[in-house]
């Protein structure tokens, strides 16, 4: 019932949405004496707020058109190279002729599930197709799949990144940011087990719970405080009618921005009192800011209930990667067996979500990587966000990141 009473909450206010807007169209036509009023401003803010406040936000556009290489302007074309029932492999197609764009090392950046639209790493993309041939991880909404698709739980999204290694073909380099470390590190070892020639020549992680006994914060310390039945009980819903995935079992995207948000909500409430002042004010580029933000933020998904649930206690509880117990289909997975792969760990010094310490112990995980083909970074200044989004990240973080992807070109 509780997916059911949000969507019945949602129709029952969109009255008021189209009140709103409506509202804003009339007050603000210069036909209008009252628009000229010296309240008119504070009402028109008020009613932008509210009306952001209470609507539901569709999948936003990457809307990366073009990139500067070298001082020369390529355009992009976006193309889906290959679909899953749960996923979507998407392509930044460079379109030029020069040679040394050609010749730019594949990656693969695996988008985190949890609840976000891969979307939310478009300035990661975007920092990365000046020097490498890029391809994302799209994964769907679980609310849009049909029962007939089938169950997908953590296994099924490590068989998927192996297909997708497989599929963009040898010496691709790997970047997982944030959820993905796990299931990702699991597909490369599962590949390095097997010497396959697909392997990754480079294996990013980026504040990602690879040993979430270290330095555990809010997220991790839920987990490991409640029983897993107390997440299935209390988190996990069936999806309502007329959704095409009505009756699959997920966990709502809702409640996962819901968790989000309440551990940093004093500075989502100063973010929205700022937003009402700036509008007041008539500062644009600061209302706009906040605009594109939250647009990006509170566009979610769902996800499986079986992804969660899992990734909860096979991660968050049993640290079964860590303790060197993870199993994949009955398979024991062995980090030690990477040695082609060149590894880099980036970490940000205030990370609420993945604390200090949590990504790094995968050097300690992947033994047998040369010391040679490992490097660590521990960002100053950021958060979780801030790890792959936003100035830091433009000009510390991602100018390392290209500069390991060249000095490892290939997994040998």
């Amino acid at each position: 019932m509780l997916y059911q009473n949000y969507e019945m909450a949602h129709a029952a206010i969109s009255p008021m949405r189209m009140a709103l807007r409506a509202g804003r169209q009339i007050l603000k036509n210069p036909a209008n004496p009252i628009s000229y009023a010296p309240v008119t401003p504070g009402v028109l803010a008020g009613y932008e707020v509210l009306e952001r406040m209470t609507r539901r936000y569709d999948k936003p556009e990457f809307g990366l058109l073009s990139t500067q290489s070298d001082g020369e302007e390529i355009m992009i074309e976006e193309e889906i190279v290959f679909r899953k029932p749960f996923c979507q492999l998407k392509h930044f197609r460079r379109v030029t002729n020069n040679p040394k764009r050609l010749a730019d090392p594949k990656l693969l950046i695996v988008a985190p599930m949890s609840g976000h639209w891969a979307t939310l790493l478009r300035g990661t993309v975007e920092a990365m197709l000046p020097e490498q041939d890029v391809y994302i991880t799209d994964w769907r909404d679980a609310r849009t799949v049909h029962l007939k698709e089938g169950p997908f739980d953590l296994n099924d999204y490590v068989d998927y990144v192996i297909e997708f290694l497989r599929l963009i073909g040898p010496n691709t380099h790997v970047m997982a940011v944030c959820q993905p470390g796990v299931p990702v590190m699991m597909a490369v070892a599962l590949m390095a087990a097997e010497n396959h020639p697909c392997q990754p020549a480079s294996m990013t992680l980026m504040g990602s719970p690879i040993d979430s006994r270290l330095s555990p914060t809010v997220p991790n310390k839920l987990a490991m405080e409640r029983p897993l039945s107390w997440f299935e009980h209390n988190l996990v819903t069936h999806v309502p009618l007329p959704a095409r995935g009505f009756m699959r079992r997920v966990y709502p995207g809702f409640l996962q921005l819901s968790g989000f948000m309440h551990m940093n909500l004093n500075r989502h409430i100063d973010a929205h009192r700022n937003f009402f002042a700036n509008l007041v004010r008539g500062d644009g580029d600061s209302a706009q800011a906040h605009r594109e933000f939250y647009d990006e933020y509170l566009s979610v998904m769902d996800l499986t209930a079986e992804f969660y649930l899992m990734t909860v206690h096979e991660v968050f509880q049993k640290q079964s990667l860590a303790k060197g117990e993870a199993l994949h289909r009955g398979r024991l997975v062995r980090p030690g067996e990477i040695r082609k792969t060149a590894l880099l760990t980036v970490e940000g010094e205030f990370d609420d979500i993945s604390g200090i310490g949590q990504t790094q112990a995968a050097h300690d995980l992947c033994a047998n990587i040369p010391a040679s083909k490992k490097m660590d970074y521990v960002q100053a200044g950021v958060g979780h966000y801030g790890v792959f989004n936003g100035r830091k990240w433009k000009s510390e973080i991602a100018p390392r990141i290209r500069e390991f992807i060249r000095t490892h070109p290939i997994a040998d």
